[in-house]
């Protein structure tokens, strides 16, 4: 299924029965290495300086996605899925290739490892660990997840988690919770670094910068960086009178400079704040949307900005100007909650409440524009010039 506003070549729509309130990229190369050093009965004559890693990332490519019904009686299972996504046609797999059910338990919040160690999901009361596995049939690896036997027990009974949030080197894991408070451990030891029982009334999203020195924290009214190695808070950033934040991300700019992304909702809709992360001054700010943001993310080499919106339309805007690149219109019939690029920057995957996940492939902005002018204008001056001949004005 394809939207009208793009072409079936850049855009594809599934549809897998749960609604979604969480998405991530699979880190395949990572997840096969560990899985294959699980292995006791390896082959000796196997090279491991060989580029497998290479043909398994450009052939094999997943997303995670968490969510379902919640509790009661509904009929709407609780899982989490991993689906297969064809770059060679911008698709995704017609069915998920593994499903996990998780019982009575919705995974309202999720956050994958970027270096294989599994995915953590928020339940209604904890935080549980989930592993990656691999099952092999008809000469096919079938991609799939597991319960882990770790429990993570500083996250037991802990109330409903908002914000999860691995740092880039996947060495630290932060929590953020309904009731406020936010917690920074070590990871896989789980020696918790920082916790602080109030630091907003509840805690939206976080995000770790790119070296991983700073963490922001964001509440609806106040947003907080924190110096990860002091445990202090070293700015607060408040919102503008109409402003309510919504998302935050750090952005790496160039190989020193960084910047932090604010979306915000506005009374005349979704706005980008932008802040420098030495003086942490607002920068700028650029209304980028029309409807309220729902969901937010920024790619890996901070090129693009996607957001999405609460009457399912999708944008993907150039950070270089902050103008909408690519807008799918509707791309998802509810809400969309969770977006999350591809590695190489070039893809997103959308996920919503409706039960769907969307892929979409990322094009280039066409730079033909002040080419097609002047071949119009050339063409009406051609015109012009043909009746004017034809009148006589001229010879």
């Amino acid at each position: 299924m394809t939207n009208s506003n793009t072409r079936d070549d850049t855009s594809d729509l599934q549809k897998y029965g749960v609604p979604f309130y969480g998405a991530g990229w699979v880190p395949y190369n990572h997840v096969r290495s560990k899985l294959t050093s699980q292995q006791k009965n390896e082959e000796d004559d196997k090279d491991p300086t060989q580029s497998k890693d290479d043909e398994i990332t450009a052939s094999e490519n997943y997303v995670v996605l968490a969510g379902g019904g919640g509790e009661g009686h509904s009929g709407i299972p609780n899982a989490i899925l991993v689906s297969h996504v064809d770059f060679a046609y911008n698709s995704l797999s017609d069915q998920p290739v593994f499903k996990l059910g998780t019982g009575s338990d919705l995974p309202y919040r999720m956050t994958v490892h970027p270096r294989g160690d599994g995915i953590i999901c928020a339940l209604q009361q904890s935080c549980r660990l989930f592993e990656w596995e691999e099952s092999e049939g008809n000469g096919v690896h079938k991609l799939g997840v597991k319960a882990s036997e770790k429990v993570l027990t500083q996250l037991e009974d802990v109330g409903q988690q908002l914000a999860l949030r691995f740092n880039s080197e996947g060495s630290m894991l932060a929590v953020g919770g309904e009731d406020g408070n936010l917690r920074v451990f070590k990871w896989p030891s789980m020696e918790i670094i920082l916790n602080e029982a109030k630091a907003h009334s509840s805690v939206k999203d976080l995000d770790f910068s790119y070296d991983g020195k700073f963490l922001v924290s964001l509440g609806s009214g106040l947003c907080r960086i924190w110096d990860v190695t002091s445990s202090k808070v070293v700015a607060s950033l408040a919102k503008g009178n109409d402003e309510v934040f919504a998302f935050c991300r750090f952005s790496q700019i160039n190989d020193r400079n960084q910047v932090l992304y604010i979306a915000a909702i506005t009374d005349r809709g979704g706005s980008i704040l932008t802040w420098n992360t030495t003086m942490w001054k607002r920068m700028c700010s650029n209304r980028v949307v029309r409807e309220a943001i729902s969901s937010f993310n920024v790619s890996a080499d901070g090129k693009f900005l996607a957001l999405g919106t609460v009457g399912g339309d999708l944008f993907i805007v150039n950070s270089s100007n902050m103008r909408v690149q690519m807008m799918v219109k509707r791309a998802h019939l509810g809400l969309v909650t969770a977006l999350t690029f591809s590695p190489d920057s070039r893809t997103l995957v959308s996920a919503s409440m409706d039960s769907s996940a969307r892929v979409t492939a990322i094009k280039d902005k066409k730079k033909s524009g002040g080419m097609s002018w002047l071949i119009i204008f050339v063409v009406l001056l051609a015109i012009a010039v043909y009746f004017m001949k034809e009148k006589g004005i001229i010879p």
